[in-house]
């Protein structure tokens, strides 16, 4: 199974750490993108990232891989994550 296939789904997921920074969030959009998602890296007020994507499960997945593995500008610490149905009510990354 590539990425880029099966159903889709919304992740949900909490960074926390080293991540509030501009280059997290455009690497964060840049990676989403590239795996064909729609969704937001938004900066949180207790120093956490939200992210939420919508896309491919197996696309959703390998984001969520990316995050938990720390591969990222920032210095991840923590990754909580929540998985629902894809509501469709996302657009292209937005920058917050």
């Amino acid at each position: 199974m590539s990425a880029g296939s099966g159903p889709p789904a919304r992740l949900t997921a909490w960074v926390s750490g080293t991540v509030q920074g501009v280059g997290f969030r455009a690497y964060v959009r840049s990676r989403g993108r590239r795996l064909g998602l729609v969704g937001s890296a938004t900066n949180l007020t207790d120093g956490r990232v939200e992210v939420v994507v919508e896309g491919p499960r197996a696309a959703c997945q390998a984001l969520l891989e990316m995050l938990r593995a720390g591969h990222t500008p920032g210095v991840t610490t923590q990754v909580t994550f929540s998985w629902s149905h894809a509501q469709g009510d996302l657009s292209n990354f937005t920058r917050k």
